[in-house]
Protein backbone atom coordinates (compact mmCIF):
# COMPACT_ATOMS: atom_id res chain seq x y z
CA UNK A 1 0.00 0.00 0.00
CA UNK A 2 2.86 2.39 0.83
CA UNK A 3 4.40 1.70 -2.58
CA UNK A 4 1.21 2.84 -4.34
CA UNK A 5 0.98 5.94 -2.16
CA UNK A 6 4.61 6.78 -2.89
CA UNK A 7 3.97 6.29 -6.62
CA UNK A 8 1.00 8.68 -6.45
CA UNK A 9 3.11 11.33 -4.70
CA UNK A 10 5.92 10.84 -7.23
CA UNK A 11 3.50 11.14 -10.17
CA UNK A 12 2.06 14.37 -8.80
CA UNK A 13 5.56 15.72 -8.11
CA UNK A 14 6.86 14.86 -11.59
CA UNK A 15 3.90 16.50 -13.32
CA UNK A 16 4.43 19.57 -11.13
CA UNK A 17 8.14 19.79 -11.99
CA UNK A 18 7.38 19.32 -15.70
CA UNK A 19 4.94 22.23 -15.58
CA UNK A 20 7.40 24.35 -13.59
CA UNK A 21 10.33 23.78 -15.98
CA UNK A 22 8.15 24.55 -19.00
CA UNK A 23 6.93 27.79 -17.47
CA UNK A 24 10.45 28.77 -16.36
CA UNK A 25 11.53 28.53 -19.99
CA UNK A 26 9.27 31.54 -20.63
CA UNK A 27 10.79 33.67 -17.86
CA UNK A 28 12.79 36.00 -20.12
CA UNK A 29 9.73 37.39 -21.90
CA UNK A 30 7.13 37.00 -19.13
CA UNK A 31 8.81 37.85 -15.82
CA UNK A 32 7.39 41.39 -15.68
CA UNK A 33 3.87 39.96 -15.75
CA UNK A 34 2.42 39.63 -12.22
CA UNK A 35 0.21 36.71 -13.25
CA UNK A 36 3.28 34.86 -14.52
CA UNK A 37 5.16 35.37 -11.24
CA UNK A 38 2.11 34.13 -9.33
CA UNK A 39 2.04 31.07 -11.58
CA UNK A 40 5.71 30.31 -10.90
CA UNK A 41 5.14 30.67 -7.15
CA UNK A 42 2.16 28.31 -7.37
CA UNK A 43 4.17 25.70 -9.25
CA UNK A 44 7.06 25.95 -6.78
CA UNK A 45 4.65 25.36 -3.90
CA UNK A 46 3.03 22.52 -5.81
CA UNK A 47 6.42 20.88 -6.33
CA UNK A 48 7.33 21.36 -2.66
CA UNK A 49 4.02 19.86 -1.51
CA UNK A 50 4.39 16.60 -3.35
CA UNK A 51 8.16 16.33 -2.90
CA UNK A 52 7.58 16.49 0.85
CA UNK A 53 4.77 13.96 0.44
CA UNK A 54 7.20 11.51 -1.16
CA UNK A 55 9.79 12.24 1.58
CA UNK A 56 7.18 11.70 4.30
CA UNK A 57 6.42 8.24 2.94
CA UNK A 58 9.92 7.24 4.06
CA UNK A 59 8.89 7.82 7.69
CA UNK A 60 11.16 9.06 10.45
CA UNK A 61 12.38 12.61 10.88
CA UNK A 62 13.27 15.38 8.47
CA UNK A 63 16.01 17.83 9.43
CA UNK A 64 16.04 16.14 12.83
CA UNK A 65 12.33 16.81 13.57
CA UNK A 66 9.86 13.94 13.57
CA UNK A 67 7.08 14.19 10.95
CA UNK A 68 8.39 17.60 9.84
CA UNK A 69 8.02 16.54 6.19
CA UNK A 70 4.28 16.05 6.79
CA UNK A 71 3.94 19.51 8.35
CA UNK A 72 5.87 21.16 5.51
CA UNK A 73 3.74 19.27 2.96
CA UNK A 74 0.54 20.52 4.61
CA UNK A 75 1.75 24.11 4.98
CA UNK A 76 2.92 24.16 1.35
CA UNK A 77 -0.42 22.68 0.23
CA UNK A 78 -2.28 25.52 1.97
CA UNK A 79 0.00 28.10 0.35
CA UNK A 80 -0.40 26.32 -2.99
CA UNK A 81 -4.21 26.55 -2.79
CA UNK A 82 -3.95 30.25 -1.92
CA UNK A 83 -1.60 30.86 -4.85
CA UNK A 84 -3.96 28.99 -7.21
CA UNK A 85 -6.79 31.28 -6.11
CA UNK A 86 -4.60 34.33 -6.77
CA UNK A 87 -3.73 33.06 -10.26
CA UNK A 88 -7.41 32.66 -11.05
CA UNK A 89 -8.10 36.20 -9.85
CA UNK A 90 -5.29 37.62 -11.97
CA UNK A 91 -6.51 35.69 -15.02
CA UNK A 92 -10.12 36.75 -14.86
CA UNK A 93 -10.79 39.65 -12.46
CA UNK A 94 -10.20 43.38 -12.81
CA UNK A 95 -7.04 44.83 -11.26
CA UNK A 96 -8.92 46.25 -8.28
CA UNK A 97 -10.89 43.05 -7.63
CA UNK A 98 -7.74 40.94 -8.07
CA UNK A 99 -5.81 43.08 -5.56
CA UNK A 100 -8.63 42.89 -3.02
CA UNK A 101 -9.01 39.12 -3.47
CA UNK A 102 -5.25 38.61 -3.27
CA UNK A 103 -5.08 40.36 0.12
CA UNK A 104 -7.95 38.24 1.43
CA UNK A 105 -6.41 34.96 0.34
CA UNK A 106 -2.92 35.88 1.59
CA UNK A 107 -4.30 36.69 5.06
CA UNK A 108 -6.36 33.50 5.06
CA UNK A 109 -3.33 31.41 4.06
CA UNK A 110 -1.11 32.93 6.74
CA UNK A 111 -3.74 32.37 9.45
CA UNK A 112 -4.26 28.75 8.38
CA UNK A 113 -0.53 27.99 8.29
CA UNK A 114 -0.01 29.52 11.74
CA UNK A 115 -2.98 27.55 13.09
CA UNK A 116 -1.75 24.28 11.59
CA UNK A 117 1.76 24.83 12.95
CA UNK A 118 0.42 25.55 16.43
CA UNK A 119 -1.87 22.49 16.38
CA UNK A 120 0.97 20.30 15.10
CA UNK A 121 3.25 21.08 18.02
CA UNK A 122 0.47 21.24 20.64
CA UNK A 123 -0.57 17.74 19.55
CA UNK A 124 3.05 16.57 19.88
CA UNK A 125 3.22 16.00 16.12
CA UNK A 126 7.01 15.35 16.16
CA UNK A 127 6.58 12.55 18.69
CA UNK A 128 3.55 10.83 17.15
CA UNK A 129 3.72 7.74 14.89
CA UNK A 130 3.45 8.63 11.23
CA UNK A 131 0.33 6.48 10.98
CA UNK A 132 -1.51 8.94 13.29
CA UNK A 133 -1.54 11.45 10.43
CA UNK A 134 -3.76 9.06 8.48
CA UNK A 135 -6.37 9.40 11.22
CA UNK A 136 -6.46 9.36 15.00
CA UNK A 137 -8.84 9.79 17.92
CA UNK A 138 -6.51 12.25 19.70
CA UNK A 139 -8.51 15.52 19.72
CA UNK A 140 -5.76 18.02 18.87
CA UNK A 141 -4.23 15.93 16.08
CA UNK A 142 -7.70 15.12 14.72
CA UNK A 143 -8.49 18.86 14.71
CA UNK A 144 -5.20 19.49 12.88
CA UNK A 145 -6.12 16.98 10.17
CA UNK A 146 -9.68 18.27 9.74
CA UNK A 147 -8.54 21.91 9.57
CA UNK A 148 -6.08 20.90 6.84
CA UNK A 149 -8.80 19.12 4.83
CA UNK A 150 -11.13 22.11 5.11
CA UNK A 151 -8.28 24.37 3.92
CA UNK A 152 -8.07 22.21 0.79
CA UNK A 153 -11.78 21.64 0.17
CA UNK A 154 -12.91 25.29 0.31
CA UNK A 155 -10.55 26.46 -2.48
CA UNK A 156 -11.68 23.51 -4.61
CA UNK A 157 -15.28 24.71 -4.32
CA UNK A 158 -14.46 28.37 -4.97
CA UNK A 159 -12.21 27.57 -7.93
CA UNK A 160 -14.88 25.35 -9.47
CA UNK A 161 -17.57 28.01 -9.00
CA UNK A 162 -15.37 30.72 -10.54
CA UNK A 163 -13.93 28.82 -13.50
CA UNK A 164 -17.25 28.35 -15.34
CA UNK A 165 -18.26 32.04 -15.44
CA UNK A 166 -14.70 33.18 -16.13
CA UNK A 167 -14.36 30.70 -19.01
CA UNK A 168 -17.55 32.10 -20.57
CA UNK A 169 -16.31 35.68 -20.14
CA UNK A 170 -12.97 35.34 -21.91
CA UNK A 171 -12.43 35.49 -25.67
CA UNK A 172 -9.06 33.74 -25.34
CA UNK A 173 -9.59 30.13 -26.47
CA UNK A 174 -6.44 28.85 -24.74
CA UNK A 175 -7.39 30.51 -21.46
CA UNK A 176 -10.93 29.20 -21.76
CA UNK A 177 -9.64 25.66 -22.19
CA UNK A 178 -7.26 26.08 -19.22
CA UNK A 179 -10.09 27.32 -17.00
CA UNK A 180 -12.29 24.38 -17.94
CA UNK A 181 -9.50 21.94 -17.12
CA UNK A 182 -8.90 23.79 -13.86
CA UNK A 183 -12.55 23.26 -12.95
CA UNK A 184 -12.17 19.51 -13.65
CA UNK A 185 -9.05 19.45 -11.46
CA UNK A 186 -11.01 21.20 -8.69
CA UNK A 187 -13.69 18.50 -8.81
CA UNK A 188 -11.15 15.67 -8.68
CA UNK A 189 -9.26 17.33 -5.81
CA UNK A 190 -12.53 17.83 -3.94
CA UNK A 191 -13.06 14.08 -4.27
CA UNK A 192 -9.60 13.71 -2.72
CA UNK A 193 -10.75 15.86 0.21
CA UNK A 194 -13.88 13.74 0.59
CA UNK A 195 -11.96 10.45 0.49
CA UNK A 196 -9.32 11.82 2.89
CA UNK A 197 -12.05 12.89 5.33
CA UNK A 198 -13.50 9.38 5.22
CA UNK A 199 -10.03 7.95 5.93
CA UNK A 200 -9.51 10.28 8.90
CA UNK A 201 -12.92 9.71 10.47
CA UNK A 202 -12.95 5.94 10.02
CA UNK A 203 -9.46 5.69 11.53
CA UNK A 204 -10.59 7.88 14.44
CA UNK A 205 -13.53 5.53 14.97
CA UNK A 206 -11.24 2.49 14.93
CA UNK A 207 -12.50 1.20 11.56
CA UNK A 208 -10.25 -0.24 8.88
CA UNK A 209 -11.46 0.29 5.31
CA UNK A 210 -8.48 -1.50 3.79
CA UNK A 211 -7.42 -0.67 0.24
CA UNK A 212 -10.12 2.02 -0.05
CA UNK A 213 -7.68 4.27 1.82
CA UNK A 214 -5.75 4.56 -1.43
CA UNK A 215 -8.66 6.37 -3.13
CA UNK A 216 -7.55 9.69 -1.65
CA UNK A 217 -4.02 9.26 -3.06
CA UNK A 218 -5.34 8.34 -6.50
CA UNK A 219 -7.69 11.35 -6.57
CA UNK A 220 -4.89 13.63 -5.37
CA UNK A 221 -2.40 12.49 -8.02
CA UNK A 222 -5.03 12.60 -10.80
CA UNK A 223 -6.18 16.08 -9.81
CA UNK A 224 -2.64 17.45 -9.72
CA UNK A 225 -1.81 15.96 -13.12
CA UNK A 226 -4.93 17.62 -14.60
CA UNK A 227 -4.05 20.87 -12.82
CA UNK A 228 -0.48 20.77 -14.15
CA UNK A 229 -1.77 20.18 -17.68
CA UNK A 230 -4.12 23.16 -17.34
CA UNK A 231 -1.19 25.37 -16.32
CA UNK A 232 0.83 24.40 -19.42
CA UNK A 233 -2.14 24.55 -21.76
CA UNK A 234 -0.23 26.76 -24.20
CA UNK A 235 2.27 23.91 -24.77
CA UNK A 236 -0.14 21.12 -25.71
CA UNK A 237 -3.49 22.88 -26.17
CA UNK A 238 -3.04 23.98 -29.82
CA UNK A 239 -1.87 20.50 -30.87
CA UNK A 240 -4.84 18.82 -29.20
CA UNK A 241 -7.22 21.35 -30.77
CA UNK A 242 -5.75 20.66 -34.22
CA UNK A 243 -6.03 16.91 -33.64
CA UNK A 244 -9.67 17.26 -32.52
CA UNK A 245 -10.44 19.41 -35.57
CA UNK A 246 -8.80 16.84 -37.87
CA UNK A 247 -10.83 14.04 -36.25
CA UNK A 248 -14.08 16.00 -36.73
CA UNK A 249 -13.20 16.67 -40.35
CA UNK A 250 -12.35 13.02 -40.95
CA UNK A 251 -15.66 11.86 -39.46
CA UNK A 252 -17.51 14.32 -41.70
CA UNK A 253 -15.47 13.23 -44.73
CA UNK A 254 -16.36 9.59 -44.11
CA UNK A 255 -20.00 10.36 -43.33
CA UNK A 256 -20.40 12.23 -46.64
CA UNK A 257 -18.94 9.36 -48.68
CA UNK A 258 -22.14 7.32 -49.40
CA UNK A 259 -24.00 10.39 -50.69
CA UNK A 260 -20.99 11.63 -52.68
CA UNK A 261 -20.38 8.16 -54.17
CA UNK A 262 -23.89 7.85 -55.60
CA UNK A 263 -23.85 11.42 -56.92
CA UNK A 264 -20.43 10.82 -58.49
CA UNK A 265 -21.65 7.64 -60.19
CA UNK A 266 -24.57 9.59 -61.63
CA UNK A 267 -22.45 12.62 -62.65
CA UNK A 268 -18.72 11.73 -62.91
CA UNK A 269 -17.91 15.22 -64.19
CA UNK A 270 -18.42 16.72 -60.73
CA UNK A 271 -15.00 15.38 -59.62
CA UNK A 272 -12.11 17.77 -60.23
CA UNK A 273 -9.64 14.89 -60.03
CA UNK A 274 -9.92 11.08 -59.85
CA UNK A 275 -11.21 9.82 -56.49
CA UNK A 276 -8.55 8.70 -54.04
CA UNK A 277 -8.45 7.17 -50.58
CA UNK A 278 -5.63 9.34 -49.18
CA UNK A 279 -6.48 11.87 -46.47
CA UNK A 280 -3.06 13.52 -46.43
CA UNK A 281 -4.67 16.86 -47.31
CA UNK A 282 -7.93 16.33 -45.49
CA UNK A 283 -9.03 19.97 -45.43
CA UNK A 284 -8.75 20.23 -49.22
CA UNK A 285 -10.48 16.89 -49.79
CA UNK A 286 -13.34 17.79 -47.47
CA UNK A 287 -13.84 21.08 -49.32
CA UNK A 288 -13.82 19.22 -52.64
CA UNK A 289 -16.29 16.64 -51.36
CA UNK A 290 -18.72 19.37 -50.25
CA UNK A 291 -18.40 21.19 -53.60
CA UNK A 292 -18.84 17.97 -55.58
CA UNK A 293 -21.92 16.96 -53.59
CA UNK A 294 -23.45 20.35 -54.28
CA UNK A 295 -22.59 20.09 -57.98
CA UNK A 296 -24.00 16.57 -58.20
CA UNK A 297 -27.12 17.73 -56.40
CA UNK A 298 -27.57 20.54 -58.93
CA UNK A 299 -27.13 18.12 -61.82
CA UNK A 300 -30.11 16.19 -60.48
CA UNK A 301 -32.46 19.19 -60.59
CA UNK A 302 -34.29 18.07 -63.73
CA UNK A 303 -35.07 14.75 -62.01
CA UNK A 304 -36.03 16.04 -58.55
CA UNK A 305 -39.73 15.72 -57.87
CA UNK A 306 -40.82 18.66 -55.75
CA UNK A 307 -43.60 16.58 -54.23
CA UNK A 308 -41.25 13.85 -53.00
CA UNK A 309 -40.52 13.77 -49.30
CA UNK A 310 -39.52 11.27 -46.65
CA UNK A 311 -43.03 10.62 -45.40
CA UNK A 312 -43.94 6.97 -45.10
CA UNK A 313 -40.35 5.77 -44.86
CA UNK A 314 -38.67 4.44 -41.77
CA UNK A 315 -36.21 7.30 -41.85
CA UNK A 316 -38.99 9.85 -42.22
CA UNK A 317 -40.77 8.43 -39.17
CA UNK A 318 -37.63 8.78 -37.10
CA UNK A 319 -37.04 12.25 -38.44
CA UNK A 320 -40.55 13.29 -37.49
CA UNK A 321 -39.58 12.80 -33.85
CA UNK A 322 -36.36 14.75 -34.12
CA UNK A 323 -37.44 18.22 -35.19
CA UNK A 324 -37.90 20.34 -38.28
CA UNK A 325 -34.23 20.39 -39.30
CA UNK A 326 -33.89 16.62 -39.31
CA UNK A 327 -37.20 16.27 -41.13
CA UNK A 328 -35.87 18.61 -43.79
CA UNK A 329 -32.70 16.53 -44.07
CA UNK A 330 -34.78 13.39 -44.64
CA UNK A 331 -36.94 15.20 -47.19
CA UNK A 332 -33.87 16.34 -49.13
CA UNK A 333 -32.35 12.85 -48.92
CA UNK A 334 -35.58 11.30 -50.20
CA UNK A 335 -35.63 13.70 -53.16
CA UNK A 336 -32.01 12.89 -54.00
CA UNK A 337 -32.69 9.15 -53.78
CA UNK A 338 -35.76 9.47 -56.05
CA UNK A 339 -33.87 11.74 -58.48
CA UNK A 340 -30.97 9.30 -58.82
CA UNK A 341 -33.41 6.54 -59.66
CA UNK A 342 -35.21 8.79 -62.15
CA UNK A 343 -31.93 9.73 -63.85
CA UNK A 344 -30.91 6.07 -64.21
CA UNK A 345 -34.25 5.24 -65.85
CA UNK A 346 -34.42 8.49 -67.84
CA UNK A 347 -37.88 9.36 -66.53
CA UNK A 348 -38.34 13.07 -65.82
CA UNK A 349 -41.03 13.64 -63.15
CA UNK A 350 -44.06 15.81 -63.89
CA UNK A 351 -43.24 18.18 -61.06
CA UNK A 352 -39.59 18.64 -61.89
CA UNK A 353 -37.61 20.89 -59.59
CA UNK A 354 -35.88 22.18 -62.71
CA UNK A 355 -38.93 24.32 -63.33
CA UNK A 356 -38.42 26.27 -60.11
CA UNK A 357 -35.63 27.80 -58.09
CA UNK A 358 -32.89 25.75 -56.51
CA UNK A 359 -34.26 26.21 -53.01
CA UNK A 360 -32.38 23.64 -50.97
CA UNK A 361 -30.99 24.77 -47.65
CA UNK A 362 -28.30 27.45 -47.83
CA UNK A 363 -25.77 27.95 -45.03
CA UNK A 364 -23.67 30.89 -43.87
CA UNK A 365 -20.25 29.22 -43.63
CA UNK A 366 -18.32 26.09 -44.48
CA UNK A 367 -18.63 24.51 -41.02
CA UNK A 368 -22.41 24.92 -41.13
CA UNK A 369 -22.44 23.57 -44.68
CA UNK A 370 -20.54 20.43 -43.64
CA UNK A 371 -22.84 19.93 -40.65
CA UNK A 372 -25.95 20.23 -42.84
CA UNK A 373 -24.70 17.94 -45.61
CA UNK A 374 -23.62 15.40 -42.99
CA UNK A 375 -27.22 15.29 -41.74
CA UNK A 376 -28.50 14.83 -45.29
CA UNK A 377 -25.90 12.09 -45.94
CA UNK A 378 -26.89 10.29 -42.72
CA UNK A 379 -30.55 10.46 -43.70
CA UNK A 380 -29.69 9.25 -47.22
CA UNK A 381 -27.83 6.24 -45.80
CA UNK A 382 -30.78 5.34 -43.55
CA UNK A 383 -33.22 5.60 -46.45
CA UNK A 384 -30.98 3.45 -48.63
CA UNK A 385 -30.79 0.75 -45.98
CA UNK A 386 -34.55 0.87 -45.44
CA UNK A 387 -35.36 0.40 -49.13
Amino acid sequence: MNAIRTLCFATAALSSYAALFYRLSQARRSWRDGAYRALIATLLLQCLTFTMGAVAMGGGSFLGVGNLAILIMHLAAVAFCVAAQIILLRWAATDEAAARGTRYWLITGIVLDVLLTALFFLADGPGRPTSDFDGTSRPLLLTYLLVFIVSQAVPCVTIYRQCGPYARMTDNASLRQALRMLSVAAVVLFLYCTARTVNILTAAAGMDIGAWKLASNVFSASGIVILSLSLINSLWGPSVSRLAEWARSYRSYRALHPLWRDLYEASPDIALEPPGSSVSDLNYRLHRRVVEIRDGWRDLRPYIDRETNAAGTAGGDKAGEAGAELRQAFAEAAQIKQALKAKRTGIVPDHSKDAGDFDDRDTDNFVAEVAWLTQVAAAYSKLSKAS
